[in-house]
């Protein structure tokens, strides 16, 4: 086998690795875990992050309808009182309902189990966070999702283009670029936008970390590309691009994303009374 085609079935195997470990460690992947209540165990996942406007269901299996739930819920970060709903039991599921929130609003919620005689908290911990965001099309969002994960392969096997006898790094440097500024650029603003009403809350509008760190990937790449021109060694600036970028897609997608500052909310209501 050609050691090209081994470089990119090892840079795809990277690729796929992060982008899987990106979703699994972030905090709009669901919670999942499980309890006992008195004899038997109740498997849970819940959910941190829903899309559109209307409310999110809670759902909760259990054995049969003598099991009793409660839904508790605040707006976070918050002084408000925690909210309690009654849970329904439905077809082997006790059902809560999170009222909708606006674009970025977020809220905790807990659940109680009980019976006759027992009572357990989910989660024990502390309370779920889900975010509340509006619909993506699928039009915006698959080439976005589809240019990031290319420009994620084209720069680790930008990368690895060191290892070859006679290293070609221009149209793998061009690719990354080009993917890069379509998926984070382009169809990520208007992703951020359907989500949560704004192009860009990044650098030096605010402080979202996906934002950041896909501007933190661009100037890496771009110093790369101008080194690569410039510099008698540049596969140094482009290793070091291609590992600047591998670090930056290791950060869980939407952790520090935008969050609703349901203070500046309640004051506007309070203006417009």
């Amino acid at each position: 086998m050609k050691k090209s085609i081994i470089l990119w079935i090892i840079a795809l195997i990277i690729t796929v690795g992060t982008a899987v470990l990106q979703r699994l460690t972030g905090p709009t992947y669901p919670l999942q875990g499980k309890t006992v209540l008195r004899d038997f165990t109740v498997n849970y996942s819940l959910d941190r992050s829903h899309s559109g406007d209307d409310h999110h269901l809670v759902r909760i299996k259990v054995r049969d309808e003598n099991v009793s739930g409660i839904l508790e819920w605040k707006r976070y970060k918050t002084n408000d009182t925690w909210r309690i709903q009654r849970m329904k039991f439905n077809d082997g599921e006790l059902v809560g309902a999170l009222p909708a929130q606006p674009p970025a609003g977020k809220l905790e919620y807990r659940i109680i189990l009980s019976d006759d005689e027992y009572q357990v908290l989910i989660p024990k911990e502390k309370p779920v966070v889900i975010r509340f965001k509006g619909n993506v099309p699928n039009y915006i969002l698959i080439p976005h999702i589809i240019s990031i994960f290319l420009a994620m392969l084209f720069s680790t096997r930008a990368g690895l283009e060191y290892f070859n006898k006679e290293p070609k790094y221009n149209k793998l440097v061009y690719l990354t670029l080009i993917f890069l500024i379509l998926g984070g650029f382009i169809f990520g603003p208007l992703v951020q936008y359907f989500a949560f009403g704004a192009f860009w809350t990044g650098f030096p509008f605010g402080y979202d970390l996906t934002d950041n760190k896909t501007l933190i990937a661009l100037v890496g790449w771009l110093t790369a590309l101008v080194m690569m021109k410039r510099s008698a060694k540049p596969q140094f600036w482009i290793i070091a691009a291609s590992v600047l970028m591998f670090i930056v897609f290791l950060i869980p997608h939407s952790l520090l994303g935008s969050e609703l500052d349901y203070s500046k909310l309640d004051n506007n209501i309070e203006l417009k009374k």
